[in-house]
């Protein structure tokens, strides 16, 4: 192919490139590039997950496949084990293949799972997203997102499908270990950090999923959603808004269906929302088996030709996994004229355009990827480095009743079905709790200590099982009580094993029915408390529960949200003190009941009331999380003289001192409360929670600035508006502890504000 054509010139603007490529390619070549392939290991199309086995794929063997080019190959490293360099290799031969299939040479983009780490074997685990929020460390969450994006350009790979931003609205979903909190600022936050990190790499980050996922009804996977454009646009948007302007460059559509509407064939949210307003120019992929699902799940298109005519309309560009819909059927769709060719050229421009970006249309592109050239371990150094570190940091002490830390010499028994098994430290999207479980006898292919492990390191100890996640004897819970009591302390790791659809108690499709901890569990605990001896309790788990019935009679309470490869580490680090706990809650631990979805962001009438009988108050709030040595707060301060114009900025002071002869680490959660509004508010919400870390003896002061945009809402005309008024910043250390309220007065005309508003604070150490 000669460089003089202008597609293939570097040196050509991205959109003369791409229309001069558009210009050649016949419909069946511009449609090939609409779709993925997800192969088995004799290159036949179509491999699929077993619980979406009916979703078969448009039949066509791989030569066929590729006849006219393709866009995209299917998770090559994430699908089965393989060793690292045999997998670089089989990504070099099927570009190989690809380029040399069609009629211009045109790679494939590789896309993969990097939810808590590249989801490949021999990959390094990091904590899920549930502990990033835990943390409130984007700087740290930015460099573990720089090495997952580093790790996977070497091996070949140019996308990767996550952050997820949905914020948890009913803990009982079983995605809640996916997600990173229940505020909107704090998943945007962290979203954000995450998706500049990966795509500082060169990897395209895909956000997740657009819009409304986690708002299903009583938080069953795939469950209609019933919610109202202001929380949409108030809670469920802003995350996504956020990520967009730190530069992501595809999004994935939400499986449910919003008022009826499935978003896969919603125009209003995949164009008029993201595009239009939001100003979105990237790829929007199918959530894998979405399109297909229009016909087959939501029952809104009557064969696969309509449910492909639908999606384009709407505004995907993309299908993925495989070609289910987006090949013969999206043909036959156009040849009926219920598809017109312009959404084709609207969504292959747009395609085109990423590859040009990524360098794929480059001449001399190079097939091999660079791990061929240059193999290295990939859990190395700095990966179990950054693990540990953000593991530290995403362990929340809810509780202590000066238990903790242990003392040296303290006999332990170690109890619990997370205390001894190393995959109870990973989420359901890491490669052994996703893929490994379905190979029997396979390694695990890393070094991962468990908490016995870690502890037997410092402590006398004797183990014992007590009971698994789910079942267990009479006998073995006896056993355990006994170990128990002839022991100084008890350290019991309850929680959940991470898994998909029934292959665990948290993670995509593993719904909890109510908030009680899994199994026999609570029963295990209840014999271990039985027996005098002070328990330290471990959740260890992919959501909260309710510990109301427990928590005054624990020594101590700590919990981590699958904290991934050196999370026993860390946690030993913690419950020995050689680290000192700084993590907050990033949702709330349900109250007595164990059935109420998290009350943080409700309005006045969804919070205690004497209307109702139900206290839906939570047990451990939003924010909550306590230190051994903390720093010490002094006289807070608001910089706003005249009040705070609708169009302005005020600055909060908050003197710091750290009185410890350790290093400290604290959270200053700024909330927001809006006493009078035109429509129903949170009674307090998350607008600014920056990390201080202080030396010994070290004296700082903190200074945020909050633009007023932050106080901005959707009002009853559907549109975002800054209004004048008494409000009320919360300096606080949780959502319910206030350390100063700070009156100010709103002053100026209603403003209205778009998607071009101020989303962060700004904060400096001085």
């Amino acid at each position: 192919m000669s460089v003089t054509e202008a597609w293939r010139d570097p040196k050509q603007p991205v959109a003369v490139r791409v229309a001069d490529l558009m210009a050649r390619m016949s419909l069946r070549e511009k449609v090939a590039q609409m779709y993925g392939a997800w192969l088995n290991v004799d290159d036949t199309a179509g491999e699929v997950a077993p619980h979406q086995s009916d979703q078969a794929p448009d039949p066509m063997d791989w030569t066929e496949l590729i006849r006219h080019g393709l866009g995209q190959v299917t998770r090559v490293y994430g699908s089965a084990p393989i060793d690292p360099a045999a997998g670089a290799r089989r990504v070099a031969d099927l570009q190989s293949q690809i380029v040399g299939g069609g009629r211009f040479g045109i790679p494939a983009i590789v896309h993969e799972e990097c939810l808590t780490g590249l989801a490949a074997w021999r990959a390094p685990i990091f904590p899920t997203p549930l502990a990033w929020g835990a943390s409130f460390d984007p700087g740290l969450v930015e460099r573990m997102a720089a090495h997952i994006g580093q790790t996977m350009r070497r091996l070949g790979i140019h996308q990767g499908l996550a952050p997820v931003l949905d914020v948890i609205r009913d803990v009982r979903w079983g995605r809640v270990e996916e997600t990173i909190g229940e505020d909107p600022h704090l998943v945007g936050t962290i979203g954000a950090a995450y998706v500049r990190g990966l795509q500082s790499t060169g990897i395209v980050a895909t956000l997740k999923h657009f819009v409304g996922y986690s708002a299903s009804r009583a938080g069953r996977n795939l469950a209609p959603v019933s919610i109202g454009p202001r929380e949409v646009a108030d809670v469920l948007l802003p995350p996504f808004e956020m990520a967009l302007r730190a530069g992501a460059r595809s999004v994935m559509n939400n499986y449910t269906d919003i008022d009826g509407v499935p978003v896969a064939a919603d125009r209003t949210l995949l164009t008029e929302v993201l595009r239009d307003r939001l100003g979105f120019d990237g790829t929007v992929v199918s959530d894998y088996f979405a399109i297909a699902f229009l016909e087959s799940l939501h029952g809104v298109a009557a064969d696969r030709a309509e449910a492909a005519a639908n999606a384009l309309r709407a505004g995907i560009d993309v299908e993925l996994p495989g070609v289910n819909c987006y090949g013969n059927p999206l043909l036959k769709a156009l040849e009926a004229g219920d598809v017109d060719e312009a959404l084709i050229d609207r969504a292959v421009e747009r395609v085109l355009r990423q590859k040009c970006e990524l360098g794929l249309l480059d001449d001399g592109w190079a097939v091999e990827p660079e791990y061929l050239t240059d193999p290295c371990a990939l859990d190395d150094a700095d990966a179990r480095d950054i693990a540990r570190r953000l593991a530290e940091r995403s362990i929340v002490l809810l509780r202590n009743e000066s238990a903790l830390p242990l003392r040296p010499g303290t006999r332990l028994a170690v109890v619990g079905p997370g205390a001894n098994r190393p995959d109870a430290l990973f989420g359901c999207y890491s490669f052994p709790r996703h893929v490994g479980i379905h190979h029997e006898g396979l390694e695990l292919g890393l070094d991962v200590k468990t908490v016995v492990e870690a502890l037997q390191n410092d402590f006398s100890l004797v183990y014992s099982l007590g009971c698994p996640v789910e079942g267990g004897s009479d006998e073995d819970i006896a056993a355990a009580a006994a170990v128990a009591a002839d022991a100084d302390v008890c350290v019991a790791v309850l929680g959940d094993l991470a898994g998909l659809f029934g292959a665990g108690t948290s993670g995509e499709g593993c719904d909890a029915a109510d908030l009680r901890l899994p199994g026999r569990q609570e029963e295990l605990l209840e014999a271990l408390l039985a027996t005098g001896t002070p328990v330290v309790l471990v959740v260890l788990a992919g959501r909260p529960y309710e510990l109301s019935r427990q928590v005054d009679r624990l020594a101590a309470a700590v919990c981590t949200f699958f904290p991934g490869e050196q999370g026993a580490a860390a946690l030993a680090g913690v419950l020995t003190g050689r680290v000192n706990p700084s993590g907050r809650l990033p949702v709330g631990f349900p109250g007595a009941g164990a059935s109420q979805p998290a009350p943080y962001l409700a309005a006045p009438l969804g919070r205690l009331s004497e209307v109702s009988t139900v206290d839906p108050s939570q047990l451990f709030p939003f924010g909550h999380g306590l230190s051994y040595a903390d720093a010490e707060w002094g006289a807070v301060s608001l910089h706003s003289p005249d009040g705070w114009a609708t169009d302005g900025e005020v600055e909060v002071t908050v003197p710091l001192h750290n009185p410890a002869d350790r290093e400290v680490s604290t959270v200053v959660q700024i909330y927001l409360h809006d006493p009078v509004a035109e429509v129903a508010r949170p009674v307090r919400q998350l607008v600014a929670a920056p990390r201080v870390d202080l030396d010994p003896g070290e004296s700082r002061t903190l200074v945020v600035t909050l633009h007023a945009d932050l106080l901005s809402y959707t009002g009853r005309d559907g549109r975002r508006r800054v209004e004048p008024g008494d409000i009320e910043l919360l300096v606080a250390r949780s959502s319910t502890d206030v350390h100063t309220a700070l009156p100010v007065p709103v002053v100026g005309p209603v403003r209205h504000v778009g998607a071009s508003r101020r989303l962060n604070h700004t904060a400096r150490v001085i």
